[in-house]
């Protein structure tokens, strides 16, 4: 069940010749893929490119009609390796994935890709999660590119322009025998607007038509003596080829200016901040006609010498737009600059940030000072909008952070409660941490986890301390990183080494942090998948003899369990699946249903908890012991008392974790459950009628007896 459907919208991806296509770019992406005539596309999920995979699922039923293979990848390493198909065979393909963290697991094979070469049209589609709204360490694509020799697409975010540079990827591709990177920033993935459509192209040869002429080519394959001609042919006759081919079809744009002695470079993937930032200052109109020259870097990588030189001639300084460090593209350009004797100055991290997204603040700041030093007469404008930054610094400030956290009735709260209290019971253990929602157990109020080393990777982050212990390392893992890495990585790893260590499973049914897609372990039958295989089954498979299923909610079996795991000494690795459903996703499913229903009338029951003001006496280590966010404090109804009372509001989803941990830390007997009855019959009537009549006599009778003392 993936975060939201896409079955309305691939309706567009039949739109032909001459339709005006309106819609995401991640679904205009899809339908350039179609239009070029792509044979296969693989990928792996994750920011921002999860839609495309939700898109591309969603629209399987179109891909098969026009003959076109999809896959939702095991990891980025196969969908990477799924590109062999264009080594031998004219076939376009496309794989996607996240970002830098992607490109590294598929760093193996895509090195022997870019190695050998490509005789059909290879696309890399990554979105590049880079910037203050980035979930992974800031590093970027462009140093991969650099060090395989692949080229790199750095589209401005324009439907447009992403589509076009889908086209122009491809057979640049074709030209230079290279695969390329096509680089969608966030907000590249998610822009809205329209472009005119083509007909989509069924793949010619197909699949099947490559599978009955089977091709070998020795030269290809990444062994002595042709591994190191490979490198000759890149620079020798792929690099040029590049180049050639960038220069004819003009992928690179100027923007021609009156202001002719200065200038600005710029990655295309900041074009519109750019421009949006000189309209600010007063330097562009509304329609992005510039005052200063702008060389468009449409392509990232390689740099086209010719085309910098024409652009700086007669120019006595240029402003370099390059987010990231190292600076790849500033190092490049002034040994352009020098090499061809150029008299330009290039202004670039002196006047920027070294490292960051370039937002329009920060832009104008740098086009401020670079101004000012360029023409001396120059005076900024004042900022419209600097009193409303001022105001946000302001209440930053005074308001607390609020780091990321789990969601209300989120499965994973209670299994970190349970460790939480059996380490309060046997002292702390190193843990391991992994990629997923169950990170955010680091941070308050859980307080868990000591290093996380990459996705399924948390078990082989613990690898070191195989040594004999009182208290051995536990790790632990998501469902999602268990299949994409972990069961090889950390699993079996820990078997062959005889690793005493223990493993937590977190098995929620989905890849919930990427978005909710199907594992392997989903509980639900899929027509084009095969799911409901068991995570403790498939770890049994690998040699592990100590394994067992729990289901999170009851805290009092997972406390027990763990406790029971890290005391099993000399038995080898032991795994436990911690159990239950992404409670996002149930929400999801059951959510339509639940409404349908008490709009049809009929009798629906929901569990809802609460806390009894009276009872409770407002020390809140529930809250610390649980953290959901529907529990939370408000004033005490008793005016003796000045400590506000712990209380869940309208958010619960009555997961009952709340009640759980207060049983199993012994803690106030406060939490009550209540079923609210939706369309209730004639007896729930009844027995509400009686229940109130008989709590009522009772409430006079107490404070009968209360006026009696006093």
């Amino acid at each position: 069940m993936a975060e939201r459907s896409f079955k309305k919208e691939v309706e567009k991806l039949h739109l032909g010749d001459g339709d005006v296509f309106s819609g995401e770019g991640i679904l205009a992406v899809t339908k350039a893929l179609l239009e070029c005539g792509v044979s296969y596309v693989g990928g792996y999920q994750g920011s921002p490119i999860s839609h495309l995979m939700d898109v591309l699922s969603d629209a399987e039923e179109i891909l098969d009609g026009l003959g076109v293979h999809f896959e939702a990848s095991a990891s980025e390493a196969t969908a990477a390796a799924m590109a062999a198909a264009s080594v031998n065979y004219p076939l376009r393909g496309a794989v996607t994935w996240k970002s830098t963290v992607g490109t590294n697991v598929a760093s193996d094979a895509l090195a022997n890709l870019a190695s050998g070469g490509v005789t059909g049209g290879v696309v890399v589609i990554v979105g590049e999660d880079y910037g203050e709204g980035s979930s992974i360490m800031q590093e970027r694509t462009h140093a991969f590119a650099m060090k395989s020799q692949m080229w790199l697409i750095d589209p401005p975010p324009r439907i447009q322009d992403i589509v076009k540079a889908v086209a122009d990827a491809f057979e640049l591709s074709e030209a230079s025998n290279t695969p390329v990177f096509l680089q969608l920033r966030i907000r590249s993935c998610h822009v809205h607007g329209k472009f005119v459509a083509k007909n989509n192209q069924r793949p010619s040869p197909t699949l099947a038509d490559a599978l009955q002429t089977p091709n070998r080519d020795l030269d290809r394959i990444v062994l002595p003596p042709a591994s190191f001609l490979h490198e000759h042919e890149k620079v020798n006759t792929r690099w040029p080829a590049a180049v050639e081919f960038i220069k004819e079809r003009r992928l690179n744009r100027v923007i021609e200016a009156e202001r002719s002695t200065i200038g600005i470079i710029c990655q295309g993937g900041l074009l519109h901040t750019l421009l949006r930032t000189l309209e600010r200052l007063g330097l562009a109109d509304s329609f992005g006609n510039s005052e200063i020259p702008i060389y468009v870097l449409t392509v990232s990588y390689p740099l086209i010498d010719d085309e910098l030189l024409a652009f700086c001639a007669n120019k006595d300084s240029v402003l370099l737009f390059e987010e990231g460090q190292p600076n790849f593209i500033e190092q490049s350009v002034n040994t352009a600059l020098r090499n061809g004797a150029s008299g330009a100055r290039l202004i670039g991290k002196e006047v920027l940030p070294v490292a960051g997204e370039y937002t329009s603040s920060v832009m104008r700041a740098g086009i401020v000072k670079f101004m000012q030093d360029a023409e001396a007469d120059w005076v900024a404008p004042q900022d419209p909008a600097a009193s409303v930054v001022d105001a946000i610094r302001t209440v930053a400030e005074h308001v607390p952070d609020r780091p990321p956290g789990l969601c209300t009735g989120c499965p994973e709260r209670p299994v970190f409660t349970s460790l939480k209290l059996m380490q309060k019971e046997l002292g702390d253990f190193h843990v391991s941490a992994d990629i997923g929602c169950h990170l955010f157990s680091i941070l308050p109020p859980f307080n868990i986890g000591n290093t996380t080393m990459g996705y399924g990777l948390g078990a082989a982050g613990a690898s070191a301390f195989n040594v004999d212990s009182d208290k051995p390392a536990i790790s632990i893992m998501g469902d999602g990183g268990f299949w994409h890495n972990g069961l090889t990585s950390g699993i079996g790893n820990a078997v062959f080494n005889k690793n005493d260590s223990l493993t937590l499973v977190i098995d929620n049914n989905y890849a919930a942090a990427t978005g909710g897609q199907d594992l392997l372990s989903s509980k639900k039958q899929s027509p084009t998948k095969s799911t409901q295989h068991q995570i403790e089954k498939a770890a049994r498979g690998v040699g592990v003899e100590w394994a067992k299923t729990v289901q999170t909610y009851d805290i009092g079996k997972m406390r027990a369990a763990l406790k029971e795991a890290v005391s099993h000494k000399g038995t080898g690795p032991k795994v436990l699946v911690a159990q239950s459903e992404c409670m996002l996703n149930r929400q999801r499913r059951e959510k339509p249903i639940f409404r349908a229903a008490v709009q049809s009338g009929k009798r629906v029951t929901q569990e809802r908890f609460g806390v009894d003001e009276d009872t409770c006496t407002g020390d809140h280590a529930c809250i610390r012991l649980s953290g959901c966010p529907s529990l939370t404090i408000r004033p005490n109804p008793d005016p003796l008392k000045t400590q506000p009372v712990s209380f869940v509001d309208n958010s619960c989803v009555g997961c009952g974790n709340c009640g759980e941990v207060a049983h199993e830390a012994v803690l106030c007997p406060s939490f009550y459950k209540g079923v609210v009855i939706h369309n209730p019959g004639v007896i729930d009537r009844l027995l509400w009628g009686i229940r109130r009549a008989v709590i009522s006599w009772l409430q006079r009778r107490a404070t009968r007896r209360q006026l009696d003392m006093a």
